[in-house]
């Protein structure tokens, strides 16, 4: 930030005061201005459930506060009964953990609360993030109980990351998921998103980056546009056609202001006998004398087969061959598939409500798998009487193996950190069903996750939403084609190697045979 006349008398200090900016690291004009841009981002860090901050203050009461702990973000099942997931929300992540700091406000209402000690709370004023975070990058391909995030830092600060961490993961796959499915099923026609007034909140623009990431083309969303560097789209509402009162004057004024974008929304009224006749005739009267194009129509409601088929009809009669059918109307894949399977004649598609604000749930959670003990990642391990809720236990890593000839996925495996996975031969093995074995040759491996934090430094470069979705694509393209099926997908392949499995059940065990010797010394004394 460079000084100007009216800041000679002000001190970086002065200033600071001046826009309530709380950060003692501040000294420097250039500190200044960083520390501003930094702060354009909301600061979210309250966002957390209140119980993190009840166990945090425990671990600061038993002096646990410095102690490491390792957390995995995963998810136990896919949702839409889909045979992948696409996993976003990363950047929001990183923006959340650079931008993690609490107020002089923030720790004037913990303290209303009267729940915490006045030594938590000053500990909590200059807490930063300072661990290490590793994850897939977003539009990687995921698949159940493999660690997708993993967290390693003091207790207190990786405990305090858990809800937005999730709700970021959660609401970012979620969206990727669904619209990558509709964009498969689409394909090659290109879909965009319409979804800005479905969504929730403001949360619909990062859901457009969400649903670039998944394969749309353009968005309707004009701040998610310049926001993420998106193709801005869209056609007309039917509310301009209420206005005139009628599709052709409608049409005539909506084409002499947007002459070389003219799709025309032709269901206000009636498609096949109002709304097509109108555009056909503004063509014909308008954009056609004047050498601009009849650019498309788009139909919202609906027998889309039966209206797409008429509407082409009715196209190529008047000699508009060129003219594009765009269709919208709450679509999801499988209805996408149903148009395709029925041959519609349609060119692009628009969805809104399915994409943005899709109907389902990730079940991503937060777990506690490690604690730093005496310089080693001690396992920790979550038992259930639901099997599907037992955790993986200890630091691990994953890694997904290709088909050398054929570029394909063979399946991933979950390891310990410390193991060294051979180039030459693997078996992969069922954590669930032992007899289920494949082994594997002529294919390399890498590991999913990347450092994003070391040392509570940023060491990863966020890519462009561009970026990130062709990186989907081509990872995408990597899945057997019986992977994506919208129905009764064929299942992936997620093992633990033998180490891990054998940890895995030699805790259970040790937990198990804990719990029963309580139960029978609480039978003995009872009886």
């Amino acid at each position: 930030m460079e000084k100007n006349k009216a800041m000679d008398f002000m001190s970086v200090e002065d200033v600071k005061k001046m826009i309530e900016l709380e950060d003692d690291s501040v000294k420097t004009w250039e500190d200044l201005k960083q520390a501003i841009l930094k702060n354009q981002k909301p600061n979210l860090t309250m966002l957390v459930d209140f119980y993190e901050f009840t166990m945090s203050q425990t671990f600061f009461d038993t002096k646990d506060k410095d102690t490491k702990a390792y957390f995995d973000v995963f998810f136990r099942s896919h949702e839409f009964g889909s045979g992948y997931t696409i996993s976003s929300g990363l950047k929001e992540i990183i923006d959340y953990v650079r931008n993690l700091h609490f107020t002089n406000g923030d720790i004037d209402y913990l303290r209303s609360t009267g729940k915490f000690t006045e030594e938590f709370l000053a500990y909590l004023k200059n807490l930063k993030f300072t661990g290490d975070i590793w994850a897939v990058p977003d539009g990687t391909p995921i698949f159940p109980n493999e660690p997708v995030i993993t967290v390693k830092a003091n207790i207190i600060e990786a405990q305090l990351l858990e809800t937005l961490m999730l709700a970021y993961f959660n609401h970012g796959s979620l969206i990727a998921t669904a619209t990558k499915r509709m964009a498969n099923a689409a394909f090659p026609m290109s879909i965009a998103d319409f979804g800005a007034r479905r969504g929730h909140g403001v949360s619909v623009t990062q859901g457009s980056r969400h649903a670039a990431i998944g394969g749309f083309s353009s968005t309707s969303n004009v701040l998610a546009a310049q926001e993420y560097d998106l193709i801005p789209s869209g056609t007309m509402a039917h509310s301009i056609i209420e206005f005139y009162g009628n599709d052709y004057d409608a049409f005539l004024a909506y084409a002499k202001s947007n002459p070389y974008n003219f799709i025309a929304l032709v269901d206000t009224y009636n498609t096949l006998y109002s709304g097509i006749p109108a555009a056909i005739k503004v063509a014909k009267d308008y954009l056609i004398p004047h050498g601009y194009p009849f650019k498309g129509i788009r139909i919202d409601s609906g027998d889309l087969v039966y209206l797409s088929k008429e509407s082409r009809r009715m196209l190529d009669e008047a000699g508009m061959t060129d003219t594009k059918i765009f269709v919208t109307n709450g679509l999801t894949e499988k209805e996408i598939e149903k148009l395709k399977r029925e041959g519609a004649p349609i060119d692009n598609l628009g969805a809104g409500d399915n994409a943005i604000a899709p109907i389902g749930r990730m079940n991503g959670v937060y777990k506690l798998v490690a604690v730093l003990e005496n310089g080693k990642a001690v396992p920790r391990i979550k038992l259930s009487d639901s099997e599907v809720k037992i955790t993986n236990p200890g630091y691990k890593k994953v890694y997904r193996f290709y088909d050398v000839k054929t570029g394909y996925a063979l399946g991933d495996v979950v390891a310990l950190a410390d193991e060294v996975i051979p180039t030459n031969g693997y078996t992969l093995v069922s954590p669930t069903e032992e007899w289920k074995r494949k082994d594997i040759t002529d294919y390399h491996v890498r590991e999913l996750q990347v450092p994003i934090f070391l040392n509570g430094k940023q060491v990863y470069e966020v890519p462009s939403t561009l970026e990130s979705k062709e990186y989907c694509d081509h990872e995408f393209a990597t899945l057997y084609p019986e992977i994506k099926f919208a129905i009764n997908p064929h299942e992936y392949y997620v093992d633990l190697s033998e180490k891990l499995l054998a940890l895995k059940k030699q805790m259970i065990k040790e937990h198990t045979d804990e719990v029963r010797e309580k139960q029978k010394k609480i039978g003995q004394y009872h009886a």
